[in-house]
């Protein structure tokens, strides 16, 4: 097993927070992000009563080479699922809470309706609750993506996940500039609403790469920026190629926030939804 370095260690999930988190979710039978992707703030996360919530199951149609989520065959929708990712936010009183999901490329509008659906659900239970969405791409589908405009999250997400020199092997089902054009779209639709990216790094990519790639994230408009260290899951996944100091991400931040970005969380740490709030709150 691969040692990590010092500032990569994360405490062990405790307390009765974390405790009331795991309880609701096992009785719901709703599936997060912190769990099915292994993230390593879940102890911190659930241990101060906020999740990400992962919709359309807990089974993607793509197979990025970083990902511990499953992949294969998908099941069927949970009929009542955008109403009881609403009652959990009503349960753990949430000010401020971040849907996802699995990518369904089988499904006509990639699960928009659902993202719709759930936004409008909390809305109902909670209307003082922030909501930030971390979408898929929908194969570009600008229907789709207004489907989840309309319901006016405070927040539309869309990671670009890897430079794009990396996307033939990580992210085969993908395309960078598709990402690139979803975002842009984001924007396009929905100048009030602050969209959002996340970049993992440590994976072969150059330094350059990856300001490359800030660059087309401002091109883009994106508002708010995250970028932390790729970890890997299991022995079956990608590898670790470098392991980035915390002064490094400081100095990545730096260049983040001279392009432009207005939020940037960078660090070793550091996932799509971590300190979400601190953005918007």
């Amino acid at each position: 097993m691969r040692r990590h370095p010092d500032w990569l260690k994360v405490r062990i999930g405790s307390g009765e927070n974390y405790s009331k988190v795991k309880t609701l979710l096992r009785s719901t039978k709703l599936h997060t992000i912190c769990e099915e992707a292994k993230c390593p703030n879940i102890a911190e996360c659930f241990g101060s009563g906020t999740a990400v919530f992962l919709l359309l199951g807990d089974t993607c149609t793509r197979h990025c080479r970083y990902c511990n989520v499953s992949h294969g065959p998908t099941g069927p929708l949970n009929d009542t699922e955008p109403e009881d990712v609403a009652e959990s936010v009503r349960t753990l009183g949430l000010k401020y809470v971040v849907v996802t999901s699995v990518t369904r490329d089988d499904l006509l509008d990639g699960g928009a309706s659902v993202f719709s659906k759930t936004v409008r659900a909390i809305r109902q239970v909670n209307c003082d609750c922030h909501i930030e969405v971390l979408i898929p791409d929908f194969n570009g589908d600008e229907t789709a993506l207004q489907t989840v405009i309309d319901a006016t999250p405070d927040v539309i997400n869309h990671n670009i996940e890897v430079v794009e020199e990396l996307f033939p092997h990580m992210r085969p089902q993908g395309n960078y500039q598709r990402s690139l054009q979803v975002l842009k779209i984001i924007k396009t639709k929905a100048k009030d609403i602050p969209s959002k990216s996340g970049l993992m790094i440590g994976l072969g990519e150059s330094t350059e790469q990856i300001l490359t790639t800030l660059r087309d994230l401002r091109d883009a408009q994106v508002d708010f920026l995250t970028i932390g260290q790729y970890l890997q899951p299991t022995s079956t996944h990608a590898p670790v190629k470098k392991y980035y100091t915390p002064d490094e991400f400081l100095q990545l931040k730096n260049a983040a926030v001279q392009l432009g970005f207005t939020h940037v969380e960078s660090g070793p740490l550091v996932r799509s939804s971590y300190h979400a709030q601190n953005a918007l709150l």
